[in-house]
């Protein structure tokens, strides 16, 4: 004779429990990869724009093509350039009439192509700060290294960053983007 046995059998019940706490899990534990872009400090926007009068003679063109290749001052110019011919611009002081009168009054501007390429948008951008980086390490006759490693929360050093700030002031323009051009 044979007996009914009763299957054997999974208690479904608790496995969306389960399923849940694991995904909670996962989640919590897991880091999402956030893109991180170009840390750019925008200013504020204003509803009515103030119309800056600059003399062409303060502003440094630098332009890049969707070719990637520079125009500095209407003239062909090679990456490895920018950093003297910045500094040349800012701290001319007003001795050659087609440079800057002074550092406080010098603009650089880069303006780009629709289709240039965002590698040597930042090589161009990186040349423009060592440049600018140098001329205050200079001011404060320390070496290059000494003025990165500056620290803003000692006092002292503080003071040092703000006076080589005021003598030489970062003033790039990011000019807005033209339709793909060559040159």
């Amino acid at each position: 004779m044979r007996r009914n046995r009763p299957t054997q059998e999974i208690s479904s019940g608790s496995m969306a429990d389960i399923a849940f706490l694991l995904l909670i899990f996962f989640l919590v534990t897991t880091t999402i990869a956030a893109d991180k872009g170009i840390a750019v400090l925008l200013p504020p926007k204003k509803e009515q724009q103030d119309e800056v009068k600059l003399k062409q003679r303060n502003i440094f063109n630098i332009l890049i093509n969707s070719n990637d290749l520079l125009l500095i001052e209407n003239k062909p110019a090679e990456l490895k350039e920018v950093n003297e011919l910045v500094k040349e611009f800012v701290t001319n002081r007003g001795k050659n009439p087609k440079l800057s009168e002074s550092p406080q009054k010098a603009v650089v501007s880069l303006k780009t192509d629709r289709g240039t390429g965002y590698e040597i948008y930042v090589q161009v951008q990186d040349e423009i700060k060592k440049a600018y980086h140098e001329l205050r390490a200079e001011f404060l006759k320390i070496s290059l290294t000494a003025y990165n490693s500056l620290d803003r929360k000692k006092p002292s050093e503080k003071e040092m960053i703000t006076n080589a700030r005021k003598e030489y002031p970062y003033q790039v323009s990011d000019a807005e983007p033209t339709d793909v051009a060559k040159f």
